[in-house]
């Protein structure tokens, strides 16, 4: 089954909705940025769970890239 952010970001590229899916990858950036500056708290976890839904953001931008070229 695919988690949830794959099924929003193949939602955004089906409406070539750009925008949210680089307000996605931005809001995901600084919450990673803020959880990186905590101390006293192991966010390990949660980072690579944000890094890894980045990675699929970048994806689906790509995927309007190509389609875009196409």
């Amino acid at each position: 089954m695919p988690s949830a952010i794959v099924l929003i970001v193949d939602a955004y590229v089906r409406l070539n909705d750009r925008i949210s899916l680089d307000d996605l990858r931005i809001q995901r950036r600084k919450l990673a940025v803020d959880l990186k500056a905590r101390t006293g708290f192991d966010c390990r976890t949660t980072i690579q769970q944000i890094e890894e839904d980045i990675i699929v953001i970048e994806a689906g931008l790509a995927r309007l890239d190509g389609a875009a070229t196409s």
